[in-house]
């Protein structure tokens, strides 16, 4: 079963790069445990590939409950990604959906509001360039080939 971070209300806000082919990296700030950083291997569904993304969550709780269900999540989250899109369900009104894999086998998975997610624009990218590489170097040599994650395929698709 996915940890979808109470329906998304646990996540505050972050950014995911897709600008290097075949990796995600980024950071995301949940409730109680704070900053995560992520190194996937995958890309970013069509609609979004290749680009960065930042978010805000116009939903976002901090409530004592997450502490005792996210407070110990593993950081930095290495894995896969399974879906990350801005429309990721053809039956559904587009909204962004991030979901991965760690190596561990655990899944994630959150959803915003439509307007809680954009592309950052190219020329505005360089207050996040920093940060990518910096994950990026540091998390590249502990990712590895997740099995299940290969196996596996989102609710959505």
């Amino acid at each position: 079963m996915a940890q979808k971070f109470a329906n998304g209300r646990w996540v505050r806000e972050g950014f995911l790069d897709n600008r290097v082919e075949g990796t995600v990296v980024g950071r995301i700030v949940l409730a109680a445990a704070g900053p995560v950083d992520l190194y996937l291997k995958g890309d970013f569904k069509a609609d979004i590939a290749g680009h960065l993304i930042e978010f805000r969550n116009t939903r976002f709780e901090d409530d004592e409950v997450a502490g005792h269900v996210i407070g110990d999540i593993e950081n930095p989250q290495i894995g896969t990604v399974n879906l990350i899109s801005f429309d990721p369900h053809p039956n559904l009104a587009p909204h962004p959906y991030v979901e991965w894999f760690t190596t561990g086998s655990r899944h994630y998975r959150f959803e915003l509001e439509a307007q809680d997610a954009w592309i950052v624009p190219p020329g505005q990218c360089g207050s996040f360039d920093e940060e990518s590489q910096q994950i990026r170097a540091r998390l590249a040599g502990r990712a590895i080939e997740c099995p299940k994650c290969e196996e596996s395929e989102s609710d959505w698709v």
